[in-house]
């Protein structure tokens, strides 16, 4: 195994992203400031023209010269308007600015990993996940949440699925090529990636949810004889209009009132069966508008530049009528619906015509219209969406390595490639790069465990996450924190942050091993890809010897199986294991002391561990010690 290791430098084109950011900022901020004098110096002016046209106005009228008072008073009112419209469009403009720098400043947090100002959306993972919480995967400061710019669920969780679903068999080959060349091509097209974030922030917080938009477009809005009903209510609305003005205008008897009556009870009437459409276009028209924005900016676009992106957006693109349309349609009448929350107005317009039934009869015609693609049109927005977030991370760090197709493992009996892993100067895209250590690796064949020796705070647990995270970008079409990157797809599993349950009436060792035994079953199952396992610090809730034989047994167990990786412990008895073992090498982490400080370098070296800290960080904290330096 190679153990050359380096920390880390600013990387040049790291720092021009960041260089880049900051001075758009700076320009972002300076409109904004100037958009505010503005504002406020229009508003001033509004506030003159308005008293300059009441006094120019009142004068004349109480000099009884009515004609010069109503020229004053239409000019000044002109004029008035001019300057508001104006301002309202200025005031727009302000609005995309604030939200345009607000996406710079989140951009730029990601980029230094400013968590306080990178927003948090929680993705619910089942508390039995092998390596979810272990790497960080999902919850506060995590790499779900470093990642996630979309604007769906449907897109947050097609990239959690890209994340977290490599337990089982990886997608085929043309699929993976596919996404990360999909990746690629959106990591050089950072601004129609911010003008996408840029169009849904626009719309209102609210993010587009894929499921509620689909269920509601699957189930009917009409009912039985909605049609019939729009018909005879139409005509009694058509009806009462002409009496009406023949009352007002001929002197006719006030016939109006039957037809309005009957017209009146059938919208009493109809009142409940139109009342589930309301609540769905209550719901959904806010989405709806934001979809709309969405698909049309995607239709906006040429793609000859990037025919991966082409592809994809293709069902958006190549239809008679295009998407964006369809969903316009579907907001406008939703909104209408929406209209019988506001009693009073809703009464007034069905009074004049049945304005629920035309719309429910609308809403019917457009759903059944595009019934059938929109599932298609939300897979391709969610695929989009996920890539998004994932090109975007390539665009913030340029240096990071694209990974080439991994190889399918095969065993090692066999013909075909091993299971391997290995990657130069490997860090930690979560650890600000100013502070990140690299450290190479080789992990090649079945059974190949590296025992990973080292004082407590020395780097081990940091190391092993390090490994699975960069395998989960990987794996997921991304790039990783490394100079290079070549691994065989493998199933991950880790036993590195293991929690007691008081429900469950779990201690922490019983915790500790079922997560260990559902470790070791998968790396028995030979039926799938080969196990990457990462585990911390090995049975570290039972007494020495007991965890000295059971790691010992663990660890012939898991060579033996359909897996490779690493273990961390405390335990020097267990280095012993390489003179017997032949897939089993040590290597440690180490630290120094000076000036009473304990130093560490978070280097990987061969062998095991010469030292242990324990003692060490007892005495330095006050804490009572045995004076026995061979025990330190």
């Amino acid at each position: 195994m190679t153990t050359t290791n380096r920390m880390d430098h600013q990387a040049p084109r790291g720092q021009k992203r960041a260089a880049v950011l900051s001075r758009a900022l700076a320009r972002l901020e300076r409109l904004q400031e100037r958009s505010r004098l503005a504002s406020a110096k229009i508003s001033r002016w509004r506030l003159a023209i308005f008293v300059t046209g009441a006094l120019c106005a009142v004068g004349p009228y109480k000099l009884g010269w009515y004609h010069l008072g109503n020229a004053a008073l239409g000019f000044f009112a002109l004029i008035f308007l001019l300057v508001a419209r104006y301002h309202n469009r200025l005031e727009d403009r302000m609005h995309r600015l604030n939200l345009w720098a607000q996406l710079k400043r989140t951009n730029l947090a990601r980029l230094t990993l400013d968590w306080k100002a990178i927003p948090d959306r929680p993705v619910e993972t089942p508390a039995s996940h092998p390596y979810a919480a272990d790497l960080d995967i999902t919850g506060r400061h995590s790499l779900l949440q470093l990642l996630d710019r979309t604007v769906s669920s449907n897109g947050r969780e097609r990239l959690a699925g890209w994340l977290l679903d490599q337990t089982g068999r990886p997608p085929d080959q043309d699929r993976w090529r596919t996404r990360q060349a999909l990746i690629q091509e959106l990591s050089n097209l950072h601004l129609f990636s911010d003008r996408l974030a840029l169009e849904a922030a626009l719309i209102g917080k609210q993010e587009i949810n894929g499921p509620r938009i689909q269920a509601a477009i699957a189930s009917p809005a009409g009912f039985p004889g909605l049609i019939p009903l729009l018909a005879v209510e139409t005509t009694l609305a058509i009806a009462t209009a002409g009496l009406l003005l023949g009352s007002l205008a001929a002197g006719l008897p006030n016939y109006w009132i039957f037809t309005f009556g009957v017209y009146a009870v059938l919208s009493l009437m109809d009142s409940s069966k139109t009342a589930p459409a309301f609540g769905r276009a209550l719901s959904l028209h806010d989405e709806l508008d934001k979809l709309g924005a969405l698909f049309r900016l995607i239709e906006s676009r040429s793609y000859r530049a990037s025919p991966a992106l082409g592809r994809l957006c293709a069902p958006l693109k190549d239809r008679a009528e295009r998407p964006s349309r369809s969903i316009r349609k579907l907001a406008r009448i939703c909104q209408a619906l929406s209209i019988r929350a506001h009693p009073l107005i809703h009464l007034a317009v069905n009074a004049l015509g049945p304005w629920d039934l035309f719309f429910t009869h609308r809403l019917e015609t457009i759903r059944r219209q595009i019934a059938s693609d929109l599932p298609t049109w939300l897979d391709r927005f969610a695929e989009l969406d996920a890539a998004v977030a994932l090109g975007h991370f390539a665009y913030r760090h340029p240096d990071y390595h694209w990974p080439s197709q991994p190889a399918q493992p095969k065993p090692q009996a066999g013909n075909g490639r091993p299971a391997t892993l290995v990657a130069k100067t490997l860090g930690h895209p979560l650890i600000p790069q100013a502070k990140r250590v690299s450290n190479d690796l080789a992990l090649l064949g079945l059974g190949r465990i590296l025992i990973v020796t080292g004082s407590n705070m020395s780097g081990k647990s940091t190391f092993l996450r390090t490994i699975g995270v960069n395998t989960c970008l990987a794996q997921a079409g991304a790039p990783v924190c490394a100079a290079s990157f070549d691994w065989t797809w493998a199933r991950l599993a880790c036993c590195i942050r293991v929690d007691d349950s008081l429900e469950e009436g779990l201690s922490f060792f019983y915790a500790e091993v079922k997560r260990l035994k559902r470790l070791l079953d998968a790396a028995c199952d030979r039926s799938a890809p080969p196990l990457l396992f990462l585990i911390d610090e090995i049975f570290k809730g039972t007494n020495n010897r007991e965890r000295l034989l059971g790691s010992r047994a663990f660890i012939r167990a898991l060579a033996a199986g359909n897996g490779f990786g690493l273990v961390t412990t405390h335990d020097l008895e267990l280095a012993e294991l390489e003179n017997d073992l032949p897939g089993a090498a040590n290597v440690h982490f180490q630290e120094t002391v000076e000036a009473n400080e304990l130093r560490f370098d978070y280097r990987l070296r061969p062998g095991p561990c010469p030292t242990t800290n324990a003692l060490r960080i007892m005495a330095l904290e006050g804490l009572p010690v045995p004076d026995d330096k061979g025990s330190r």
